[in-house]
């Protein structure tokens, strides 16, 4: 562009002013990518069409529980290779601050059910000998400084002992991590059976089933055979994606969309109130300027765009800086949460989506401005001058 340089001293003429704008429109795109990929998240791998593992959780609620007498029927279903389970368990290490996901599971079942978890064959069959062995990802040894042959004492929340205590001891018996670089290892596993014998209540259930589909078999119908089994029972089931189970778990704080919705909006009808009140004043201290090029010989749609592709600059630099960090941010979120939610995604679609918002934001901030520019006559503005 050959006006590029006018343009860019002319943005930068007051340089507290546009750093500030500069800034607040950083940050705004800063919470757009940091929102899109969580509303990515809450949109995406809900679709059951083209699922390998389906999670089956009571019809009511995720808190409910389900009898461990539905797994032999999931697991005869036509079209099921295999099933595990899990539960919630709920507590915390040491202080309330150092929660993470721990879920009493059955060993074999839930190991053979994610094979992209890896652990050395010693570590995994002394886990399986040991009723109060537990174990950990990686990301979690590395947090806690947890080695092999530690005792870990948890604090429950939810579930007290038989006893009356809340304090569950556990020995850690092995380390693993994950082939799935989206995926997170911050979680703690250990055995069902010591959980069913030593709680208080609810015996007889876990909180999820896990099912892996059959080759060449069809997950909707495998879905809707498996709840229709449990249809008009005291605990019916609803079967869904895993993406689509880990939703259930942010849904139960509220509606996360339409928050993020809303949040988006008035960010940027804020940002745009900046931006153009930004634009508005610096077409106003420079009047003579204007005029002067208009005498120089440059056309009135030249002004037109001279003011506009100064705001599409500002809204540019701040934009694509904020995209570009709201990326990074973004990829240590995902494995961060991918235990809870899965496909944490800043998208090809939302980045380009977020430079057309750039753009569109820099024409309607700079617009009135612009046409006051355009609009503006040599000599009225030379007698203000």
């Amino acid at each position: 562009m050959k006006y590029f340089r006018l343009i860019w001293k002319n943005a930068w003429r007051k340089k507290i002013r546009t750093s500030l704008t500069v800034l607040s429109v950083f940050v705004a795109f800063l919470l757009f990518a940091l929102l899109s990929a969580l509303g990515f998240a809450f949109r995406g791998g809900v679709d059951v069409a083209d699922a390998e593992r389906l999670v089956v959780i009571d019809k009511i609620s995720l808190i409910n529980p389900i009898p461990i007498s539905y797994m032999n029927r999931i697991a005869a279903t036509d079209g099921v290779e295999s099933v595990t389970h899990a539960s919630w368990f709920g507590g915390y290490y040491q202080e309330p601050r150092n929660q993470f996901g721990q879920f009493p599971v059955d060993p074999q079942s839930y190991f053979d059910m994610y094979p992209e978890f890896n652990m050395p064959v010693e570590q995994f069959e002394a886990f399986k000998r040991n009723r109060t062995g537990a174990v950990v990802g990686q990301e979690l040894a590395n947090t806690y400084g947890w080695k092999v042959g530690d005792q870990i004492p948890i604090q429950a929340t939810i579930w007290t002992k038989a006893d009356g205590g809340r304090t569950w001891e556990f020995q850690l018996e092995g380390i693993f991590s994950t082939d799935d670089p989206r995926g997170s290892t911050a979680l703690m596993l250990f055995q069902y059976d010591y959980f069913e014998e030593a709680r208080a209540f609810a015996k007889g259930t876990v909180g999820w089933y896990i099912l892996r589909v059959s080759k060449g078999a069809d997950p909707i119908r495998v879905a809707n055979a498996i709840d229709l089994q449990f249809a008009n029972s005291p605990n019916e089931t609803e079967t869904s994606t895993e993406a689509a189970f880990a939703q259930s778990f942010t849904k139960q704080f509220g509606n996360i969309a339409l928050i993020v919705t809303l949040i988006l909006g008035a960010v940027f009808f804020t940002l745009l109130l900046v931006s153009g009140n930004t634009m508005s004043q610096s077409v106003r201290e420079r009047i003579s300027e204007l005029a002067v090029l208009k005498t120089l010989g440059f056309s009135d749609p030249a002004v037109l765009g001279i003011v506009l592709s100064e705001s599409i600059l500002i809204m540019l630099m701040g934009g694509l800086l904020g995209l570009g960090l709201g990326w990074l941010v973004v990829q240590g979120l995902a494995q961060q949460m991918a235990a809870f939610l899965p496909g944490v995604f800043l998208s090809p679609a939302a980045i380009a989506g977020g430079v057309a918002m750039m753009i569109g934001a820099g024409i309607l901030a700079g617009i009135f401005p612009a046409l006051k520019a355009m609009r503006l006559s040599i000599i009225d503005a030379l007698a203000r001058a």
